[in-house]
């Protein structure tokens, strides 16, 4: 006998919302009445929670204390009835534009586990070679000198740039290929070990820095030139899902410049960040998304921290599994816990009171890279902690589930990082490499 789905109010209500957004007629309502069809289709479960299904095509729930709609995974599998909400009393950001329920899909895996396909790792490779031909006079190096050697050409540092920029969260196993490709221009070892490199996402501002420097100095070929290997690289970064979604937003960002030479060359002269936003301003609103990580800080952090909720959806309580992430965050100044919806704060919130939150701070590692038992150590003081809000440490069944979640950790520390300055350590967060320990044994390559 055929197995049937059981049916889901969330699953149901969100098929409903992209059916009305979708429609055409959809651009020729106001706000006010995007809003009021939108509120009559808010969920509300057994315990009275409030779930809407709105921009970005992601669900958020309201907070009881404040009335604010955070971001948040439904519970899918509860039991939910339509109840409608006041229409005045959605905020405008949480209204589809129609746009942004299209975004490109990719995929939070890390590097780790699942290699980067031989034949993108074969294509960059070329582009390096070609790049590191160039003289470093034509091409100075006006950005990313903390990786590179100061008599490396700028071409080479534009590729790199671009696959930093383009990933989704740059963790990469220590044997990748595609980051071995640029040892020889390497100024020191980059951060991690020979297990992972935990490497920084670097702003755009820095790949703007190269081209916008060139300009200035009326090196319009040789700005050309740069902006072309940005557009070759993130071209070649399209067929991995990890960088699809930045590499087609860089694309559209520079491509114009290469169809009208000179297009930036007015905002050159007046300095780095016009040419910023005059690059920021080309990007469509459905790769809007993609681009958080440079317009707005909090919602790059509270997106990522719906992605890992959603990799961590395997868990028995993915709620208390977020936390355990989340606990290793550097919060000096208290701001993460107001940042959560209720449901996540409630879970982090055990884990303060517990004392083990910030662990990463005290963290220690054993000689070989991993984390060893200590004040920073996912130990079994945090596991005792975590099964106070019913949430015991588990890994994902998979290679690709933890890749996943390890990749949505990442991100989600790098976006805290440029949320408050907090720095992210040489070899992850604890939890980041407790998890490593259960995924390094399951690598594409066997060089260990």
């Amino acid at each position: 006998m055929a197995c049937v789905r059981r049916w889901d109010a969330f699953t149901a209500a969100e098929a409903e919302v992209r059916a009305m957004v979708s429609d055409p007629r959809w651009q020729g309502l106001s706000v006010p009445d995007r809003a009021h069809v939108l509120a009559a289709r808010v969920l509300v479960t057994g315990d009275g929670d409030r779930w809407l299904f709105g921009s970005h095509a992601r669900w958020r729930l309201l907070d009881p204390a404040d009335g604010r709609w955070l971001l948040a995974p439904p519970p899918r599998g509860e039991r939910a009835r339509k109840a409608g909400h006041a229409a005045g009393e959605l905020p405008g950001e949480v209204v589809p534009q129609g746009p942004d329920f299209a975004p490109e899909p990719g995929s939070t895996q890390a590097f780790v586990g699942p290699d980067v396909p031989e034949h993108l790792t074969e294509q960059i490779r070329l582009l390096v070679r070609s790049a590191g031909r160039k003289s470093e006079l034509d091409y100075p190096l006006t950005a990313f000198g903390e990786i590179f050697a100061s008599d490396v050409p700028g071409t080479v540092a534009a590729v790199w740039g671009t696959v930093m920029w383009c990933a989704y969260a740059p963790a990469f196993d220590g044997n990748e290929r595609l980051i071995t490709v640029f040892g020889e221009y390497l100024r020191r070892s980059l951060p991690g070990d020979e297990w992972v490199r935990w490497l920084p996402a670097p702003p755009l501002l820095d790949l703007v820095t190269l081209v916008a420097e060139r300009l200035r100095s009326g090196r319009e070929r040789e700005a050309l030139r740069l902006a072309a290997l940005m557009a070759d690289t993130a071209q070649i970064l399209l067929s991995d899902a990890r960088f699809r979604p930045r590499a087609l937003a860089l694309l559209t960002m520079v491509e114009p410049a290469l169809r009208r030479h000179g297009l930036d060359a007015a905002a050159a002269a007046r300095g780095d960040g016009e040419v910023l936003r005059a690059w920021l301003a080309r990007c469509p609103v459905r790769l809007g998304r993609a681009l958080l990580c440079e317009t707005d800080h909090e919602a790059d952090f509270a997106h990522a921290v719906y992605d890992l909720c959603e990799a961590l959806e395997f868990a028995p309580e993915p709620r208390g599994a977020a936390a355990g992430f989340l606990a290793d965050l550097s919060d000096s100044r208290g701001l993460l816990a107001g940042r959560l919806d209720h449901r996540l704060r409630a879970a982090y919130e055990a884990l303060e009171c517990a004392g083990l939150t910030g662990t990463s701070a005290a963290e220690s590692t054993a000689p070989e890279g991993f984390a060893v038992t200590g004040p920073g150590a996912l130990s079994a003081a945090v596991e005792a902690a975590m099964e106070t809000v019913n949430a015991p440490l588990v890994a994902p069944p998979d290679r690709a589930g933890k890749a996943a979640v390890l990749g949505a950790a990442y991100a989600m520390g790098l976006a805290w990082g440029r949320l408050t300055g907090a720095r992210m350590p040489e070899r992850g967060l604890a939890a980041q490499a407790a998890l490593v320990r259960a995924i390094i044994h399951e690598r594409d390559d066997h060089h260990f």
